[in-house]
């Protein structure tokens, strides 16, 4: 639980997050449900993990989930696809993972992964701009390639009270 928590510090506090999103805050660490373990392949089911913080949510809130466990999701027709983050769009919650990110830029990849999730709670899309942060992975890292995000997606988040340059 201590990586944990330095993360989520390390978010908020050296890699902007609460510039991006003045009203985000610490919140005490919540273990993971036992429930949300998929036995079969040793990972959380993101879906489940997702409900869960939602149940712990405050109305008008937006709870992003931090873990260093391995994550995945129902796609398609692949009950177990292997993901770094799910966010519903719009929602109360999300779920980021740095178990699946590169080490070598691993600050920097939290912050875009954290950012891209919490975009999908508030109701964005993927978007088919390569370098945009709400870039679709498709099953790749592309972190590395992301440098902002792009037209639409800004103006949204900007009325939304998100402060991007």
């Amino acid at each position: 639980m201590q990586l944990v928590r330095l993360m989520l510090r390390l978010l908020m506090h050296k890699l902007g997050l609460r510039e991006v999103c003045p009203k985000a805050k610490i919140n005490p660490v919540i273990s993971i449900p036992k429930h949300a373990f998929f036995k079969l392949r040793n990972r959380y089911l993101a879906d489940t993990l997702i409900r869960f913080l939602k149940s712990k949510t405050p109305s008008g809130c937006v709870r992003i989930g931090l873990t260093n466990k391995d994550i995945s999701h129902t796609k398609g027709n692949i009950k177990d696809y292997e993901i770094m983050g799910l966010g519903y769009r719009p929602g109360s919650s999300c779920i980021i993972s740095n178990y699946r990110l590169d080490k070598i830029n691993l600050n920097e990849q939290l912050f875009k992964l954290a950012v891209h999730e919490r975009g999908h709670t508030q109701g964005l899309s993927h978007c088919s701009i390569k370098p945009c942060y709400m870039r679709d992975a498709e099953g790749k890292k592309h972190k590395d390639e992301e440098t902002g995000f792009y037209s639409k997606s800004m103006q949204y988040l900007k009325s939304q009270g998100w402060k991007l340059n």
